[in-house]
């Protein structure tokens, strides 16, 4: 059996999309893991199926690299949003659904993708880092000197700690630049390694700073190694209004053979 696939990256964020829709395949655990490694498959952070919905737009389901269905991605979603504008599916603006409930999310010139994710009402802020959810958990920790971090070694070590345990959680390390930039280096569960940008990584980044008073801004540019993100919202007691936004880019398409 032929499928069609394509690849898409949001901010070096990579990702292995393929249209789902009627009628829908089915992909086990360990296929998805096949095709997203770098060295004997395609290679992706994650893969995303696109299927029909009867209430919205369309659904995005999201499996990790490790084969593993996971919670919600914010560059996968804005990279779903372009594939269905390329499919014709919607137009510049959508409704779809994800593994945490519905987004809205808008296209401007071709390339950006504006996502509306989840309202922020739970923050847990320790000395050390700050825990947010913001569709994924993030231990955000602050670091001065972010380019000398071992980012694999330490952020390995935090997402499997006892903690966290049994289903680990994502780590972000950010460096304030100014009030209005940050840059940040994560660690993603299900990749198990540092990935060029995290969608939502970054929102709980930039929303932790300013809940720690490191910026009374609420537009942030964060920075990551693939490019940068902007996140926006509205703070009244809680965070809503999020919004995360950056470019995407169709990188190739191509057939996997079952």
């Amino acid at each position: 059996m032929i499928i069609k696939f394509y690849k898409y990256h949001g901010a070096g964020n990579d990702f292995i999309i393929v249209d789902d829709r009627l009628p829908n395949h089915s992909f086990s655990k360990n296929k998805i893991k096949e095709i997203c490694d770098r060295k004997t498959g395609v290679g992706s952070d994650g893969f995303i199926l696109l299927r029909n919905h009867e209430k919205y737009d369309f659904e995005m389901i999201y499996y990790n690299s490790d084969g593993k269905i996971s919670s919600m991605c914010g560059n996968g979603g804005r990279c779903i949003v372009h594939f269905a504008y390329y499919l014709k599916i919607i137009k510049k603006y959508t409704i779809f659904l994800a593994v945490d409930g519905p987004h809205e999310a808008k296209i401007i010139k071709n390339t950006i993708v504006i996502l509306k994710m989840n309202n922020v009402d739970e923050i847990i802020k320790c000395k050390d880092y700050t825990f947010i959810d913001s569709g994924s958990p993030h231990h955000i920790i602050e670091k001065s000197k972010i380019n000398l971090i071992d980012v694999r070694l330490i952020g390995s070590k935090i997402r499997n700690s006892q903690s966290y345990s049994p289903n680990g959680v994502n780590v972000n390390f950010i460096k304030k630049i100014s009030s209005e930039e940050f840059i940040i280096r994560t660690y993603e569960r299900g990749v198990e390694d540092e990935t060029l940008s995290c969608g939502s990584g970054a929102v709980a980044s930039a929303i932790a700073m300013h809940n720690r008073g490191r910026t009374s801004n609420n537009k942030i540019k964060i920075k990551t190694l693939g490019g940068d993100l902007i996140i926006c919202f509205t703070f009244n007691k809680t965070y809503s209004d999020v919004t995360l936004e950056g470019p995407v880019k169709q990188v190739f398409k191509g057939e996997i053979d079952f």
